[in-house]
């Protein structure tokens, strides 16, 4: 699990394209503090399992399915990506539960600056998880929906994320990793399941302030 809280950004050094699997080599710092083989390391939104490390990189393996429902297999040499470790119970929880597990690609449309923000409308095939003011995940970035209709969602990013994440450098026609919040998506589950076996509906929650 994750916070969505860009520790550092990363560079890839090399890639090994088998078909549709990759093998990354990372150059990183902060995430190698006290890294171990089979650490979970959030690479631009995506939960990878770190299978060789030295001091100065690490390496992961991407696999198929990934490869196909992600952004990763868009990187090059000299990318550079968030990373982001496992989250750590007795930390701060600076960001939303995040589970590295993206569930689907969006295109950025547009960008505008306002004042000292960056906005980014974000293209999507489905909106229907996402809530204005609720959280979403983008490239593993924890942050704010400001806007939401059925085409897309917009987020804002202060200076300081603009300067700490990889979305600070991404433009109009770049691909993203989007990660619906994951309450909303159990809460999704549960009124399919609930609507076939009890009296539970999305009338009822609303009316108990869900």
């Amino acid at each position: 699990m994750f916070t969505g809280i860009v520790e550092e950004k990363g560079k890839i050094e090399a890639i090994q394209q088998t078909n549709e699997a990759l093998a990354l080599r990372i150059a990183a710092k902060k995430v190698l503090e006290d890294v171990s083989i089979g650490d979970s390391i959030s690479v631009n939104g995506v939960c990878l399992t770190v299978t060789e490390f030295g001091d100065t990189w690490f390496t992961v393996d991407v696999i198929p399915e990934t490869f196909r429902g992600s952004s990763l297999a868009r990187l090059k040499r000299q990318s550079e990506v968030n990373l982001e470790r496992a989250m750590q119970m007795n930390g701060r929880f600076g960001g939303h539960i995040v589970s590295g597990h993206i569930d689907l690609t969006g295109t950025i449309e547009r960008t505008w600056i306002e004042d000292n923000a960056k906005y980014y409308y974000i293209k999507v095939a489905e909106t229907k998880l996402i809530a204005l003011k609720g959280s979403i995940t983008v490239d593993g970035t924890s942050l704010t929906v400001f806007g939401v209709d059925h085409q897309g969602f917009t987020i804002s990013l202060i200076p300081e994320t603009q300067e700490a994440t990889v979305l600070g450098k991404k433009m109009s026609g770049d691909i993203v990793n989007v990660e619906f919040d994951m309450m909303a998506k159990y809460m999704e589950r549960l009124l399919e399941v609930s609507n076939h076996t009890s009296g539970i509906t999305e009338e009822r929650l609303q009316q108990l302030g869900f």
